[in-house]
């Protein structure tokens, strides 16, 4: 019998789910959308409305235990600053599930969690300063992939012109 075990497994060790989870908070933080299986989606849930909680009280301790659990420093900032500020007013229920039908593959019931009253442009974008420092260190490395192609189309062109003047010189 199964008296006093309240949560699924999902066929995980513990370490292992806590990892799940942390980086599902994270991609949820970040998207205010994501689409997982229903199991994980309904095991989420409690998870990331205790986060938002811990992340409405703000203080030094809330944002460590934030910061211990999720292990990334944009998206504490993001919910202390923007999800604590949205749902100030609100008591619980930040979360909804909603089901997507099953996978094509393995037939796994399928679902979307998403944030209540979600930013709509938050999906497929990523936040915060990292991003912009990332698009500025990657500026001047682009700009060199760019000139190479042009080297190597350069380098194709002469090659090419070479073997067909030979193939029409022996076609004559």
């Amino acid at each position: 019998m199964r008296h006093g075990f309240k949560k699924r497994t999902l066929n995980k060790k513990i370490a292992h789910r806590r990892a799940m989870f942390a980086n599902l908070a994270n991609a949820l933080t970040k998207h205010e959308q994501i689409k997982t299986t229903l199991p994980k989606a309904k095991e989420l849930s409690p998870v990331f409305e205790k986060l938002i909680t811990k992340a409405k009280v703000g203080d030094l301790h809330a944002r460590r235990q934030l910061l211990s659990f999720l292990r990334d420093e944009a998206m504490v900032e993001k919910m202390i600053a923007v999800l604590a500020a949205r749902y100030k007013e609100r008591k619980g229920g930040y979360v909804r599930v909603l089901k997507a039908g099953f996978r094509f593959g393995d037939c796994a019931p399928m679902a979307i969690v998403e944030l209540v009253d979600r930013d709509v442009t938050a999906k497929g974008k990523d936040s915060g300063q990292i991003v912009e420092v990332e698009a500025e260190a990657e500026a001047p490395v682009k700009e060199e992939v760019e000139k190479a192609p042009k080297a190597k189309k350069e380098k194709a062109e002469k090659t090419e012109k070479a073997p067909k003047a030979k193939k029409t010189k022996k076609a004559e």
